[in-house]
């Protein structure tokens, strides 16, 4: 392998050719080398073209200073990056094309960068920018369709549009953090629109929401995720930017009540207080009392979410077998839930263990599923051999595909068929505004279920349970408001009830 270092100018003899090194400016008179004059070169030579057998030579100036040193650092540093190849000629080759690219005064590449494509078997030339891996990386991956529906809206609407021009090896965390910051700017100015003077500003934001802290966190994790891959499983690069980034704090949005100041409120500016609003229990009766008379149909399942609790998948997803009324103690066993993807309805097993459970019935809900067994049987009588006996649902496969199967879900529709999840939400939406009650998702119905089964009497971990919580954490944290006006109550019950007792109203008596 020929090496050589050499110092070289850009003067020309009188026909214009260049001197190089014959240039006699290049050394003082006592024969050493001119300071001022002429750029120092190194010369290395290369594996040979495979195709054509000929010799190749790397001349280059050092990027750093102009200086012999330099050029013998870098001369160097290139030999080291030929011995990643060991006796791979392909490599060598590949390498050496690289090294041939690298623009004049260019740093050659790090040699750790180089060694972790080499051992990821990428084109040591393939520059990877973090659109290219994240967009490799959500197709490759197994994970189920819910979770890559997730992962690919991230991935679409937040880190390729901020992130995916950087080069996948030089991403930090500085940038993620910076991502973060923009989101959080445009977060204020869709607010300030929302509350321009401006109606035509105030039309620009119709329908966009700003991104929630807990968006973002899971944002992040979406992020945190590929690059573990990427350092794990492909040995990309070696460090997760996203770890460290700088984000607003997430916290548990809490159960709050629906009370009559906040009605009014509601009332007079159409402004829902909290992310999270629970009916009171006049209210959810008055809603059970509407929904019973304006929607049959539907009114056993939103009778089940806001007495039990169950999730609103859980409630259409659970079957007629799992539904027991003739124990003596009635109860539901929730397994499997039907959730979207994307708006395809997915019947799939509950999220966790503890998820999976059995719910004790109240003699309440078993009247209402008892009259509700009639009326599916009437509908099964009405269509008679068309009236499906399964139905077929779509459902998660090994590895993440989708794959059907038929099963029979207890609350069905008229035909037969299965609810789709947000058709229920929708109607469940249009009672409460046909009612004139204070608005709440069928999930803040679930949340009302946990704050009447505490108005009840039930202990935190009955309500854990009833619910398929995995910690008690978990339910006191979104109930922690929600209680301590339950505990309110408490307290001036028990005032109350020492009150009748003392003696001074006994002889007021």
């Amino acid at each position: 392998m020929t090496v050589g270092i050499t110092k070289e100018c850009y003067c020309t003899d009188e026909t214009g050719k260049r001197l190089n090194s014959k240039c006699p400016k290049l050394r003082r008179s006592d024969g050493k080398w001119h300071a001022d004059h002429g750029r120092w070169r190194y010369q290395l030579e290369l594996p040979k073209n495979p195709k054509t057998g000929k010799r190749r030579m790397l001349r280059r100036a050092p990027a750093a200073d102009n200086s012999r040193t330099a050029a013998i650092n870098e001369r160097d540093h290139a030999k080291t990056l030929l011995q990643l190849a060991g006796d791979d000629k392909n490599l060598a080759d590949e390498i050496a094309v690289l090294l041939l690219d690298v623009p004049e005064h260019t740093p050659l590449p790090d040699r750790e960068t180089l060694a972790r494509k080499v051992g990821a078997g990428i084109p040591v030339g393939f520059e990877i920018t973090v659109a290219d891996y994240l967009t490799r990386w959500i197709e490759d991956r197994i994970m189920d369709e819910h979770t890559r529906s997730g992962y690919a809206g991230h991935i679409r609407n937040y880190l390729i549009p901020y992130l995916g021009d950087l080069r996948l090896d030089r991403l930090n965390t500085g940038h993620v953090t910076a991502m973060f910051k923009k989101v959080i700017a445009r977060n204020t100015e869709i607010d300030a629109a929302k509350n321009s003077d401006d109606i035509r500003i105030r039309a620009s934001v119709k329908g966009i929401k700003p991104i929630s802290a807990a968006t973002m966190h899971r944002i992040r994790a979406t992020l945190r995720k590929a690059l573990n891959d990427a350092i794990g499983k492909h040995r990309y690069i070696s460090h997760n930017a996203a770890k460290l980034a700088e984000l607003p704090a997430a916290e548990q949005a809490k159960a709050r009540p629906w009370t009559d100041a906040h009605v009014r409120e509601w009332q007079a500016t159409g402004i829902v207080p909290y992310p999270v609003m629970v009916w009171t229990p006049d209210q959810a009766a008055a809603f059970l009392d509407y929904a019973e008379e304006h929607d049959p149909i539907l009114y056993p399942v939103y009778a089940f979410v806001l007495r039990r609790g169950p999730r609103r998948g859980e409630a259409v997803g659970i079957t007629k077998t799992q539904i027991d009324l003739d124990s003596p103690k009635p109860a539901a066993t929730i397994t499997h839930q039907i959730t979207t993807h994307d708006y395809k309805p997915v019947y799939k097993r509950v999220k966790s263990r503890h998820g999976d459970r059995v719910v004790a019935l109240d003699s309440d809900t078993v009247a209402d599923f008892r009259n509700y067994n009639i009326l599916r049987a009437h509908w099964q009588e009405t269509l008679g051999d068309t009236w499906p006996a399964t139905v077929m649902v779509t459902t998660l496969g090994e590895g993440g595909g989708y794959k059907t199967i038929r099963v029979d879900p207890y609350f069905r529709q008229p035909d037969g068929s299965a609810w789709h999840p947000d058709y229920v939400s929708e109607r469940f939406e249009r009672l409460i505004r046909d009612a004139g009650l204070p608005p709440v998702s069928i999930h803040d119905g679930r949340h009302g279920a946990a704050t009447y089964a505490k108005l009840a009497g039930a202990e935190m971990e009955d309500i854990k349970e009833q619910l398929g919580h995995s910690t008690i954490q978990i339910t006191a944290d979104i109930y922690t408001s929600i209680l301590q006006e339950t505990d309110q109550t408490n307290a001036e019950n028990t005032a109350l009830v020492l009150s009748s007792k003392r003696k001074k109203n006994a002889i007021n008596a």
